[in-house]
């Protein structure tokens, strides 16, 4: 008889080697070095070598983690729907999760309108703020042409081309909505294409595990990016600037503090989920949404924390977690233009009626897919004031706190995108709770090695 020796214990890590703390002392640097910047004369007009290095630093692993969000929602999305079959109530799924991404967005705009009214913030905004036309419109028909794709995976170049060399200086751009519909379309071709299609499948199966370590290397190394994120921040940004709308400002991050620290956490408790694995499972997602700016580059990262610490399954999270990355946004889509759009109407003297603030609401529970491949909160914002009826010049009112701001929109953005799905998939009893209810042991995520939270995920999927 073979015998099967015991697994050796493991040693606790020591506390520089977790993750957690990792991250905590890469915003503490990232911020001293960037007030020492400032300090040496850099700002947002003027560079200095320390500026540019953080700078250079931050949106360097912005991009990397940004290159990797292409080929992982395509394969994610393709190698999910060749095991729809393994996954009962696919359509019921989809329901619900829209349905609990209306009923989050409810709640966020709820509290943003009760916070606009209560501490009126475009009553007690400072004098000599200028205004400004936005760049960026939001509108219905952006929605219905971002879901046409314009070639493969939705891929775009933008540039310009210098006069006297000729030269062209451009960049890639994707449009996430569009990436989704080509993936769906292409894995349900695949699907009826039957044993035929077998090869492709496999192919497009290995591909994914293997953008997956890539992507598990990228984030091992986000302290590095945090660092110089946070200080470019500080650099650009400084702390001025919220002089003259600090009262706006207050009223946006108490609005997101309430998501994030009562409403989902309440939502978690109701349905049995701990609420103290909840913090600590979406926490990495949320604090490099915080320093990224970017639901799209943080959405490999985004995926990750939902399916290994909060142990919503492969099938169901591929297309939840892409989906909920450009129709999920609680801070961007609901808090923000809703206080922000009470402001504009406090600052221009506009008495708002009740059928107003009900279209504030409704735009900010089915309008944000409409900036789906446009710009951010600012489209959001244009598209609410011109639904309601309110001038488009109070957006310049905010542009220059906007970045401030945009770091707690887009941390509630991912955490919502992250836990939603765990929330559906525990009512729909298909949720992982093993790993969900797992020590976290300062990792970003349950295990350290890849291979082993693989098995255990199918493990627990197979199971089910």
């Amino acid at each position: 008889m073979t015998t099967t020796a015991p697994r050796a214990a493991k040693k606790k890590r020591p506390f520089y080697a977790s993750f957690g703390f990792q991250i905590i002392a890469a915003l503490v640097v990232g911020i001293a070095l960037g007030l020492l910047a400032r300090q040496l004369g850099a700002d947002a007009d003027n560079a200095t070598p320390l500026s540019e290095t953080l700078a250079t630093i931050g949106s360097s692993y912005v991009t990397i983690l940004r290159a990797a969000v292409v080929p992982l929602v395509f394969t994610a999305i393709v190698a999910s729907i060749s095991n729809l079959r393994r996954v009962q109530n696919a359509a019921r799924l989809a329901g619900q999760t829209l349905l609990w991404f209306a009923i989050t967005a409810f709640i966020a705009v709820s509290i943003g309108i009760v916070l606009g009214l209560v501490i009126q913030p475009g009553s007690r905004a400072g004098t000599g703020l200028e205004t400004g036309e936005p760049s960026h419109v939001g509108s219905w028909w952006d929605f219905l042409i971002g879901l046409v794709p314009q070639n493969f995976l939705g891929l775009g170049i933008s540039g310009s081309v210098d006069d006297e060399t000729g030269a062209f200086a451009g960049s890639v751009n994707f449009n996430i909505l569009q990436i989704i519909v080509v993936s769906v379309v292409i894995g349900l071709a695949a699907l009826r294409a039957g044993k035929k299609a077998e090869p492709f499948l496999a192919f497009t199966e290995s591909l994914l595990k293997v953008i997956q370590r890539v992507v598990w290397w990228i984030i091992r190394i986000a302290p590095i990016g945090t660092l110089g994120l946070i200080g470019n921040a500080v650099i650009q940004y400084g702390w001025e600037r919220l002089t003259s709308l600090v009262w706006f400002t207050v009223a946006i991050y108490v609005g997101l503090a309430l998501v994030f620290f009562v409403v989902y956490p309440l939502l978690a408790a109701a349905n049995g989920l701990s609420v103290k694995q909840y913090f600590t499972g979406v926490w990495p997602a949320t604090q490099f949404g915080f320093v990224s700016r970017s639901s799209i580059g943080t959405l490999p990262l985004t995926q990750r924390v939902a399916e290994r610490n909060l142990g919503v399954p492969r099938e169901y999270a591929s297309f939840a977690v892409p989906f909920g990355s450009t129709t999920k946004m609680d801070g961007c889509a609901a808090i923000y233009p809703a206080i922000a759009a009470i402001f504009v109407a406090q600052f221009f003297d506009v008495q708002l009626t009740i059928i107003q603030y009900a279209l504030i609401i409704l735009v900010s529970v089915v309008g944000s897919a409409a900036t789906a491949g446009t710009t951010g909160a600012t489209v959001m914002l244009t598209l609410t004031l011109s639904t309601v009826g309110l001038p488009l010049e109070g957006v310049g009112l905010l542009l220059a706190i906007d970045p401030i701001l945009d770091m707690g929109r887009t941390a509630l953005n991912v955490t919502g995108q992250a836990f939603i799905p765990a929330l559906v998939a525990k009512r729909e009893k298909i949720l992982d709770l093993d790993l969900y209810n797992a020590p976290r042991e300062g990792l970003p995520f349950h295990e350290d090695d890849e291979e082993e939270a693989s098995a255990t995920v199918s493990a627990g999927t197979a199971a089910r």
